[in-house]
């Protein structure tokens, strides 16, 4: 397990920060933290970046996790000044 910063957050993936990244095509669990809520998916890699991170694209997102993050974004969006659809 490795802990790292996740930016680029969608509905289809995210960039996740680490000097360490794996290599494209590598299928991963992912659980992302926010405030004490946790997000699982099932992803794999799409880019890496060696030394900066890779970005990942979900693969299989249970419902109770969609709605989940759908949330996060929804927060997002409201904090940025943006639409609350």
């Amino acid at each position: 397990m490795e802990v790292a910063n996740v930016t680029e957050l969608s509905r289809y993936g995210c960039f996740v920060q680490t000097p360490t990244p794996l290599a494209t095509g590598t299928n991963l669990a992912v659980k992302i933290m926010n405030q004490g809520q946790i997000f699982a998916a099932t992803a794999m890699v799409v880019y890496s970046q060696p030394a900066i991170g890779m970005g990942i694209a979900f693969r299989e997102v249970k419902s109770l996790f969609q709605g989940l993050l759908e949330d996060w974004l929804r927060d997002l969006l409201e904090k940025r000044g943006g639409p609350a659809n």
